[in-house]
């Protein structure tokens, strides 16, 4: 299996372009000359160990950091900052511990202004979505780990964001949550089809999720490959041993362990 992508999109709807990061005072820098291309409704998985730049790329994507060097466009228009198209989770789901599950949700909306009918009705279409609709009137508090990244995915989908962006958000929960949560995110992306950038460390989780990975690795991160996942959707549990997810995941495990600049092993 080649690891190079022979053919970048026609019209890819998000665009990098020689991308430089660097925190104040820090070298090398985090990110350099880092350009990609993704199409419209694709799922990407950025896979590296710590420090590879993976969560830093994200928070120059969601506006919450400035390059110092290098272009973002999303549908053509610049990304200088936050961006009501741009959804992201981070690896904690951030809820409000004084609002119910539905107004937690309802934030995007509650934030600029007060709630319309139609942005009620979407979030408990999206509550429902993500199987809480029994627990919309309880309070974070009161819900598992599980539950509250459930919140976090709905309140991220409320706007129907062209953009979203995953930074390992089920990197705290057990193997069994993750593998749900997994199939969940998988259900919701082909129901909405948006763009996603999914982080992760994991290659399972990586393989099982999206339709092309692409590999930071280093410091100054860089893309170490970028390749397609030719396994058919719906995936299911069963997928994870299927002998084509085998051979997938030991191409990149050796990936990793032919390059000194990968770091730390992938878990």
């Amino acid at each position: 299996m080649s690891v190079a992508r022979a053919i970048v999109p026609e019209q890819p709807v998000l665009c990098l372009s020689e991308l430089r990061f660097a925190y104040r005072g820090a070298e090398p820098p985090i990110l350099d000359a880092l350009s990609l291309d993704v199409a419209a409704g694709a799922f990407v998985a950025i896979l590296g160990p710590s420090g590879g730049g993976k969560s830093t790329l994200l928070k120059l994507l969601a506006g919450l950091e400035r390059p110092q060097s290098g272009t973002m466009t999303l549908a053509g228009t610049p990304i200088r900052g936050p961006r009501r198209e741009i959804g992201m989770v981070f690896q904690k789901p951030t809820l409000l511990p004084w609002r119910t599950v539905r107004d937690n949700v309802l934030l995007p909306a509650a934030f600029a202004s007060r709630a319309s009918e139609a942005e009620r009705a979407r979030a408990d279409h999206l509550i429902e979505t993500v199987g809480l609709s029994h627990a919309a009137a309880l309070y974070p508090g009161a819900l598992s780990g599980g539950m509250a990244q459930r919140v976090g995915l709905a309140r991220m989908l409320m706007h129907r964001p062209q953009l979203l962006l995953l930074d390992e958000p089920f990197s705290a929960l057990d193997a069994m949550t993750r593998e749900r949560l997994s199939l969940e995110l998988q259900r919701i992306w082909m129901e909405e089809r948006s763009t996603a950038l999914f982080v992760t460390h994991s290659i399972p989780e990586a393989l099982f999720l999206a339709d092309r990975i692409v590999v930071l690795a280093g410091r100054p991160g860089r893309i170490l490959a970028d390749m397609d996942v030719p396994l058919p959707r719906p995936r299911t549990l069963d997928s994870l041993g299927a002998p084509e997810f085998a051979r997938l995941a030991s191409e990149l495990r050796r990936l990793f362990d032919s390059s000194v600049a990968a770091g730390d092993a992938v878990r």
